[in-house]
């Protein structure tokens, strides 16, 4: 899938948090939106690794793409990851309600078809167990009122690779950010990343000419 570059110089805003925009925190839901090859999986992979030095984990997998191996780059301690795969909506309902009853950080794709009456009882759970929960639904967005902050991906650009090969070696974000988390506002931020687990939310930069997303 192509990405074309967009011209966001004069709409990036500066972004300054009275907390870690990347983090996780209880009971507030994290919403991850945008078209697969965007970075969001690494996105919640990378939320997952500070909760992960204190205790168990879980990535919640539909599609079948998750890969350990991504997590650990991520910097998603080895030892406390546990990758669940559940394709099927019926399903998938209620193996993210347990989860929330065993763990207190779970990123979880959404599959198509899941029920927003269900989203909002899985979001009240979480909320009730004080559960750190990042949720990428597949198709679409939450529906109004679950997440406390949404990010949607606008664009994708990165270093390394040429020509489709090659190791990558740096990536940038833009995300549009909203929700309760951006005080009722919508602000456009950028995501940086180099090397293998260094992500951090950056301000003045424009997304470099973008390459090719896959996956």
């Amino acid at each position: 899938m192509s990405v074309d570059r967009w011209d966001l110089s004069n709409k990036i805003e500066r972004y300054v948090p009275g907390e870690d925009l990347l983090a996780l925190q209880p009971g507030r839901i994290v919403e991850l939106e945008g078209p697969a090859g965007f970075g969001l999986t690494r996105l919640g992979y990378r939320m997952l690794a500070d909760p992960s030095r204190r205790a168990p984990v879980v990535a919640l997998d539909v599609r079948g793409w998750m890969s350990p191996l991504a997590a650990w780059e991520a910097g998603v301690e080895r030892d406390r990851l546990v990758v669940v795969r559940c394709p099927e909506p019926r399903s998938w309902v209620q193996v993210a309600a347990a989860l929330c009853e065993g763990v207190k950080a779970v990123f979880a794709e959404v599959p198509a078809g899941v029920r927003d009456s269900d989203i909002r009882k899985l979001a009240a759970l979480a909320r009730a167990r004080s559960v750190r929960m990042a949720l990428r639904p597949l198709k679409g967005g939450l529906t109004t009122g679950v997440s406390y902050l949404r990010l949607r991906s606008v664009e994708v650009a990165w270093t390394g690779p040429e020509a489709g090969r090659g190791r990558l070696t740096g990536r940038r974000l833009v995300l549009e950010a909203s929700g309760k988390g951006m005080a009722g506002m919508t602000r456009l931020i950028e995501v940086e990343e180099e090397g293998e687990n260094t992500l951090r939310v950056v301000s003045g930069l424009v997304a470099g000419e973008a390459g090719r997303a896959a996956g």
